[in-house]
């Protein structure tokens, strides 16, 4: 199944756009689940007519629903919550309902609905409306944290409980140590988690779309995220430009908008090397299906809205010269931006505000970095090479 998730800043239009490709696509035979996963949904506002978290078909062959996250979020993280709500606080308040979930994980769990629609098998492209740029990048952290943990952690955590728990609850302080419960269902968490991380990474199948507006404030936080999109893995296929001026408009008073806009635009060119799609500012308010399916055909035209725009992994592991190469596209940052240091076998790399640690193989676990580079958009991470006889640890 074919995953498209549209995300940027918001107030851009990614509601718009993602209801406009599902329903272009429904007109290429392909079947289309619209998913919003914003918790605060605009689906049925787009669409005129209420949308719930039950997929409801909007059109021959597109089905739309709005993810319940904290419905999502109360299957996965109950037990989990209700015994650290036991531990560190005395007794329920909202301080606590707010302080108990992880950044990202509302986000994250609510993606899970991708994986619903696609063992349904009903549908051959699914359509994420995902929450803004901010929300939809500490969903991407948030598996890294959790594979760090059950990697490193976990198996010594849970053996120390189930030591310490006898001595605890006689004691008196056993609600201080997780019972087995909590940890079977903190794996299942992890599983549902690695499930989205799959999918999300799989570039054969799953790219990002980022929807912008023709202003400099956008395209800046949005040349940003394309950057740690790259970082974590995801592909970009296409850069959506919404709501442009139309020539017909340029006169008079927005003159000098759309003087503005022709600047904004060379810029939107130059620093996105993935298709571009454009949809001009209409006269009125894109509302209801048939308006959202004519914008879809006009921002697709004659390409497969579930067509896989552009196909390159953006972080890979590539031979030069017999050493080995990192590689992570990163064509929107610059390179007073990043920072790459090795942590014992792993290589961190940060990018502004965004850090990823990266688990290396075991060809060059251990190894110091010889060399970084910034190449054509790309950062170059070299490692030095073993020396005669060294064996890989």
């Amino acid at each position: 199944m074919r995953v498209l998730l549209l995300t940027g800043k918001g107030g851009v239009g990614k509601t718009t756009m993602a209801l406009a490709t599902a329903l272009a696509a429904a007109e290429r035979g392909h079947r289309c689940a619209v998913i919003s996963t914003d918790a605060a949904h605009s689906l049925g506002d787009a669409l005129g007519h209420p949308v719930g978290p039950r997929p409801v078909e909007i059109a021959p062959r597109v089905t739309a629903q709005e993810v319940s996250a904290l419905a999502e979020l109360d299957r996965s993280w109950s037990e989990i919550h209700a015994w650290l709500q036991a531990a560190l606080f005395d007794s329920d308040s909202l301080a606590a309902e707010e302080l108990l979930v992880f950044p990202g994980l509302e986000e994250l769990v609510a993606l899970r609905a991708v994986h619903e629609v696609e063992a349904a098998g009903q549908h051959d492209v699914c359509v994420v409306d995902c929450a803004p740029t901010g929300s939809t990048l500490r969903m991407l952290r948030l598996p890294d944290v959790l594979r760090h943990l059950m990697e490193n952690l976990w198996q010594w955590e849970r053996r120390t409980a189930r030591v310490l728990r006898p001595v605890a609850e006689r004691l008196g302080a056993g609600r201080f140590v997780a019972p087995e419960s909590v940890f079977d269902a903190f794996e299942r968490l992890y599983a549902e988690v690695e499930s989205v991380r799959q999918i999300l990474l799989d570039e054969d199948r799953t790219s990002a779309r980022l929807v912008v507006n023709p202003a400099r404030v956008v395209i800046d936080e949005t040349r940003r995220s394309f950057a740690y999109l790259c970082l974590y893995g995801v592909a970009t296929d296409a850069v959506l430009v919404n709501r442009l001026l139309p020539e017909s408009a340029a006169q008079g008073y927005f003159a000098r908008w759309a003087d503005r806009e022709r600047a904004e635009l060379a810029d939107i060119e130059k620093s996105f090397p993935v298709p571009k799609l454009f949809a001009p500012l209409r006269p009125s308010e894109v509302r209801g299906v048939e308006a959202l399916a004519e914008l879809g055909r006009e921002v697709y035209g004659a390409r497969d809205p579930a067509e896989l725009f552009v196909r390159r992994r953006p972080v890979r592991l590539a031979k030069r010269n017999g050493a080995t190469l990192l590689e992570i596209d990163m064509p929107s940052a610059h390179a007073d931006e990043v920072d790459v240091w090795i942590r014992g076998h792993d290589l961190y790399v940060s990018v502004r505000d965004f850090e990823r640690r990266f688990a290396l193989p075991g060809s060059v676990g251990g190894l110091p970095i010889a060399d970084t580079r910034w190449r054509d958009g790309v950062l170059e991470v070299q490692f030095a090479q073993r020396a005669e006889g060294e064996r890989s640890p």
